[in-house]
């Protein structure tokens, strides 16, 4: 797909490695919808620097883990630019579940993950399949290859997202492609401290953190590359080979 022109639609956009992504597609050339939950200051920073850039932007407040405003998000998304081309499902969260944890927690994390990402895909294909082409990306992590006693909730829900990529990719041919990234190490949590952010620089094979840009890259790249569907892209410098 050219992005020149096409419209984006990116959940949990406005800032980390959503904003990474969401500037990565602008400068492809695409008009962007940046989604945003609580982060309504970022996100409106994100689009101003986008339209000082000579982009075009909007952020609408949305939460994905509601159907009814998934849906708003989408049918803002394509009435303002008149189309969605694009969907990258990026909103997340990430709360530690130790057991036992509450269903209020588990609940929650699969809304927004997993249910979030099936409700903005339920809504953006029908404008895809009446456009003749889309794109979808699902943005997943290492939890959800590699089994974690501290996320449970967040390894579980993500595992679930890299199925329905498979599923959709399945269900969607052949006019609309679905992928998946799968980020390792490429922004340090503010929690950490220098000491735990150097042992997990030392867990990957490539001995370095990476960047919220080279997932944007692969994001762009699973955009481009027309003829990849149902594929998962891991990004993470060799660090599931670590052990």
């Amino acid at each position: 797909m050219d992005l020149r022109g096409k419209t984006a639609l990116v959940t949990g956009g406005a800032h980390r490695v959503g904003g990474a992504i969401v500037f990565a597609l602008a400068r492809a050339g695409a008009n962007v919808a940046i989604n945003y939950n609580a982060s309504a200051a970022e996100a409106k920073d994100t689009v101003a620097l986008i339209q000082q850039a000579g982009g075009q932007a909007i952020a609408i407040q949305a939460d994905v883990g509601n159907a009814a405003e998934a849906n708003a998000l989408v049918q803002t998304t394509a009435k303002h630019f008149g189309s969605i081309d694009l969907l990258v499902n990026n909103a997340s969260t990430y709360t530690k579940t130790p057991l036992p944890f509450s269903e209020a927690v588990w609940r929650r994390t699969m809304d927004v993950i997993l249910d979030g990402a099936f409700h903005c895909a339920n809504a953006a294909a029908p404008h895809m399949q009446t456009a003749g082409a889309g794109v979808i990306i699902n943005i997943a992590d290492l939890h959800a290859l590699r089994p974690s006693t501290s996320f449970m909730a967040h390894g579980v829900a993500k595992a679930g997202l890299l199925a329905l990529t498979e599923h959709l990719a399945v269900a969607f041919a052949p006019l609309i492609r679905v992928n998946a990234v799968i980020p390792g190490p490429v922004l340090p949590p503010e929690r950490l401290d220098p000491e735990a952010v150097r042992r997990i620089a030392e867990r990957t094979l490539l001995k370095r953190w990476g960047t919220p840009e080279d997932v944007a890259a692969a994001v762009l790249f699973l955009a481009a590359s027309d003829y990849i569907t149902g594929e998962s892209l891991v990004v993470d410098g060799g660090e599931r080979w670590v052990h």
